[in-house]
């Protein structure tokens, strides 16, 4: 691949080798073209592939998308499109500007294909973010942010400071992912918790219905951690499907270490989320575990371990509505967006074209005509106590099966009924 033999080369020597330098590089060249309407809108007119969807009562021109964490502040938010993506979240941003975690706090794992990240919801902030959002070109897809909590405001307050993200930023945004999940902010997972998660979810969900007025709220997803057991997991899900949540995205970045090749295991050792190929497996049994818990209930967005459109393809096979890519474009490139657009394109044709002709089949079938009418035999008669057996006191004929009624035969004063004929005689 062209990405793989010469871009990514280049990008990787980027800082000496550092990993989020090289991305904020890249960032600053995609804001670039975010900027050149030209470029931007013939790129997305010509280079990204179509497969609408609706989800969440909104619609998708394709189904891939663009993982939170890419761009947390928003600087490139017209050139996601242009490289192929049918939605972009953007984020996490919290209340107030923060820093992050000290550097370096971002890891490559090439041998591995994944990614270990310690960042800290560095970002400008809630209102930075909206300014530079009000000033951005058009974003010619769905855009979702995702909103967590500021380092500096304890979990006390954590409902109060989504709140504030959540104001500030409604009128960009056509979804909200709510993250309680990133293993870099002390005490964030605590939130996952059913009694605070529960009251964050209600107050989230009253407030953009206040804020829509009547018209219908923006949807609101939960980011789910990748590390809770199956109990905790069930009774998240319960909490969503009480409040109303519109659907989950699974999973954040996991604290395990499971699938990375021996020769990394010193960048694995890094503190940390991992993200990327080893990440792939655990993410995909999690959006099977969401489905067949919830009976469909909740659309999932399937994000982790996106590398490639079988990997793509496994995870809608897996029960995802929408996929999300992060660490598989950076060692993969913009092409897999694409290539894994135009899979699911093929697969979804041919499952229409499947039940067409199911459909087309069971139109030319036959149909069977009307049962052959079988005649019952009356039944030999009953001997009275009252009068004799002669042959002159023979039972009546029976009724012929072509009424429709169940059939008699006297005797005397009794009458004495058979089964109708659909009966076996």
């Amino acid at each position: 691949m062209l990405y793989q033999r010469l871009a990514r080369p280049v990008l990787f020597r980027i800082g000496k080798g550092d990993a989020e330098t090289a991305h904020e590089t890249t960032v600053r060249w995609l804001a670039r073209l975010s900027g050149r309407s030209w470029l931007r809108d013939g790129l997305i007119r010509y280079g990204r592939p179509a497969a609408p969807v609706t989800v969440c009562g909104l619609r998708f021109p394709n189904p891939v998308g663009l993982a939170a964490g890419m761009d947390k502040d928003g600087l490139a938010v017209g050139a996601w499109p242009a490289l192929g993506f049918g939605f972009a979240e953007i984020g996490t941003v919290t209340g107030v500007p923060q820093p992050g975690n000290p550097k370096p706090r971002l890891y490559r794992m090439p041998a591995s294909q994944g990614l270990v990240n310690r960042m800290g919801f560095n970002n400008d902030g809630a209102e930075a973010l909206a300014a530079r959002l009000a000033s951005a070109p058009p974003v010619d897809c769905p855009l979702g942010i995702s909103i967590g909590k500021s380092k500096s405001v304890p979990l006390e307050g954590a409902v109060e400071d989504y709140l504030h993200s959540l104001r500030t930023l409604y009128p960009f945004a056509d979804y909200f992912a709510v993250n309680v999940s990133s293993p870099n902010t002390p005490g964030l997972r605590r939130l996952q918790d059913t009694e605070s998660l529960r009251a964050l979810l209600t107050a989230l969900r009253d407030e953009g219905e206040r804020i829509a007025a009547g018209r219908r709220p923006h949807p609101v997803l939960v980011k789910i951690a990748p590390d809770l057991t199956e109990p905790a997991m069930a009774q998240l899900l319960e909490v969503c499907l009480d409040t109303g949540v519109a659907g989950v995205i699974a999973t954040n970045t996991t604290l395990g270490r499971d699938g990375v090749a021996p020769s990394e295991d010193a960048v694995a050792a890094q503190p940390g989320g991992m993200s990327g190929g080893p990440l792939g497996p655990i993410a995909r049994e999690i959006v099977r575990f969401v489905r067949r818990e919830t009976g469909g209930k909740l659309p999932v967005i399937g994000s982790g371990g996106v590398m490639t459109p079988d990997d793509a393809e496994a995870m809608f096979d897996a029960g995802a509505d929408l996929v999300q890519i992060y660490t598989g474009l950076v060692y993969n490139g913009p092409s897999v967006v694409r290539r894994s657009v135009r899979r699911y394109r093929r697969k979804a044709t041919g499952r229409r074209r499947a039940r067409h002709s199911a459909a087309h089949d069971a139109a030319r079938k036959p149909s069977p005509g009307p049962a052959p009418e079988r005649k019952l035999p009356c039944p030999p008669p009953r001997t009275s106590a009252h009068a004799p057996t002669t042959r002159s006191r023979r039972a009546a004929p029976c009724a012929s099966a072509s009424t429709r009624t169940a059939p008699s035969c006297s005797i005397g004063a009794s009458t004495t009924t058979w089964p109708g004929p659909s009966a076996s005689p």
